[in-house]
């Protein structure tokens, strides 16, 4: 049995997703625009309620769970979100970034598809008590920092730090975890 996999009996998760090849896609406004309309409209159309997340140069992490608590429905919602952007995102990429992106992208897709944007999987981390919650919370806004590329996690615009630690704003509808 893997660890790494959503249950259908569990309802908040931590997830990573991941460019192949740790490609640096997300350092401009249009390729991160692109993963947060998709987690708007999921959060509209699909029952998906976002409690935080970050949006890195290379990966994402988030921490997430289905409204009613569907563990099948969420598995499916992710499956989509991730189909979704990777095919944004790689029509992004063929038109705006280096053509070795683009050879990447071919080189990660196998028989099945002519590219490939995300690496398999998303490690989807079943979160079972506040304290595996906040640890993971704390991670994933922290994370600009310990990279580097902030000094305060507020001060990254595609995370939910600033909104949550500074009644700021974020990009994506967020809600609360309440323990």
């Amino acid at each position: 049995m893997s660890h790494y996999r959503i249950y259908k009996d569990h309802a908040l998760y931590f997830v990573t997703f991941t460019v192949v090849e740790w490609l640096p896609i997300f350092v401009a406004e249009k390729p991160c625009c692109i993963v947060t309309d998709s987690l708007n409209f999921c959060h509209e159309r699909k029952h998906l309620d976002i409690d935080a997340y970050v949006i890195m140069p290379t990966h994402l992490h988030a921490i997430l769970f289905d409204r009613d608590f569907d563990g099948d429905r969420l598995r499916q919602t992710l499956t989509d979100l991730r189909k979704y952007t990777g095919q944004q995102l790689t029509g992004y990429c063929l038109s705006h970034m280096p053509v070795c992106f683009a050879a990447t992208l071919r080189a990660a897709a196998g028989k099945d598809r002519r590219y490939r944007f995300w690496q398999a999987g998303m490690r989807p981390e079943a979160i079972y008590t506040q304290h595996f919650w906040r640890q993971k919370w704390n991670y994933l806004h922290d994370n600009p920092c310990r990279s580097g590329l902030a000094r305060e996690a507020s001060h990254w615009r595609f995370s939910s730090a600033a909104y949550w630690l500074e009644d700021g704003e974020s990009e994506v509808v967020l809600t609360s975890v309440e323990w």
